[in-house]
């Protein structure tokens, strides 16, 4: 099938003209942390030194999983639908912090167990009403695979954005992705599982053990596309194919929590350099997030124990992002601001009978010498 091409943003020539105009700010090299590297990033996804946020979108793929038979979730599969129902509604966490922030939100019908007719506000691509029960067979087929990929390539498309978040909803989906960080992150098992919607410890194992099963029955699934199908959803297929999408336009991707993890691990596995166009932006609660990001060598924004889902930890990291590209495009510099760059002094050892504190150092002219402390 049609896959796009994602250009890894390697420009040695943009990087370091990227980095010395971050390092001219008013301000001490590297104080910035995070926000120094999160700059850079955009401006290299952007293949300029002055990067900008252009509608910030959200999509949020809901889908239900034939694996939730298997007793997974502390939730039954309804919530499904009617999560999607307060998401119509504008009452879900996502629908407050997309709100809050500016963000554009796309609630998306991937394979929901329901049938919701015509709404305003409901984008309907169900391939199917859920997944298959993958303990015994494949969650999909490879053409039905292919169709979600496609629509959320054909999504990504069309949307007028350069940034864009990536969030999820439906029952059992921790399952699916627990089984696809497993086989595709080479990943133990019992590092890949968790308490998703809030499981007791041994319904935790019991989760483990049905993967563990299901794991042996399809031994044969190996590539990215064949474990897809085999285990995991139609709104993680669909996120996945959105994501290979909005990398070959060059957007930036905000990405949540476990699920939407996944879907990218399977993006990654098809075009590696996605990873450049990845803001990672939360380290969820979930267990298996923080093994798999450490597999990947990504470093997230945030850390408050989000478990929800939705893409609200895209939604909550988005103003930090805006922060990067604002102080890299407004921020003075120190020949305008008339501040003095750091001086021979501070690049030497301490001397005896010097300043032994920042207010111990002497102000040049009226204007603070550049943090010498």
């Amino acid at each position: 099938m049609y896959v796009p091409h994602v250009q890894p943003t390697h420009d040695a020539a943009l990087s370091q003209a990227l980095t010395a105009a971050i390092d001219n700010k008013t301000k001490p090299q590297g104080s910035l942390g995070m926000l120094e590297s999160l700059a850079s990033q955009a401006g290299l996804i952007q293949k300029t030194l002055n990067p900008r946020l252009h509608r910030p979108s959200m999509l949020v793929f809901a889908g239900d999983h034939g694996i939730a038979e298997e007793g997974v979730s502390a939730y039954p599969q309804s919530v499904t639908w009617q999560m999607v129902e307060n998401f119509l509604a504008g009452g879900a966490a996502i629908n407050v912090f997309a709100r809050q922030n500016g963000m554009a939100l796309h609630i998306v019908d991937a394979g929901v167990n329901h049938d919701f007719g015509k709404r305003d506000g409901l984008i309907s691509r169900k391939v199917g009403p859920g997944t298959r029960n993958f303990a015994n067979t494949p969650a999909m087929t490879a053409g039905e695979c292919e169709t979600a990929l496609r629509h959320g390539m054909t999504l990504a498309g069309g949307l007028d954005t350069n940034v864009l978040g990536f969030g999820e909803m439906g029952i059992g989906n921790t399952t699916a992705a627990a089984a696809i960080i497993h086989k595709l992150a080479d990943m133990p098992i019992v590092d890949c599982i968790g308490a998703g919607t809030g499981l007791a410890p041994d319904a935790v194992l019991h989760k483990g053990r049905v993967i563990e099963m299901a794991v042996a029955h399809h031994a044969h699934a190996s590539s990215p596309l064949d474990v897809l199908a085999t285990f995991g959803g139609f709104e993680i297929a669909m996120m996945a194919g959105a994501m290979l999408k909005a990398a070959e336009r060059r957007m930036i991707l905000l990405i949540d929590g476990f699920i939407v993890t996944s879907a990218l691990l399977v993006a990654a596995r098809l075009q590696p350099a996605i990873l450049d166009y990845c803001v990672f932006c939360h380290r969820s609660d979930e267990n298996g997030h923080r093994h798999v990001l450490d597999k990947l060598g990504a470093k997230p924004v945030l850390q408050l124990d989000l478990r929800l889902g939705e893409g609200t930890g895209c939604a909550l990291a988005l103003p930090i992002l805006q922060a990067a590209v604002n102080f890299l495009c407004q921020m003075a510099i120190f020949e305008s601001a008339q501040v003095s760059e750091v001086s021979e002094a501070a690049d030497t050892p301490h001397r005896s009978g010097g300043p032994t504190s920042f207010s111990d150092i002497p102000l040049a002219g009226g204007q603070g010498e550049r943090y010498r402390g």
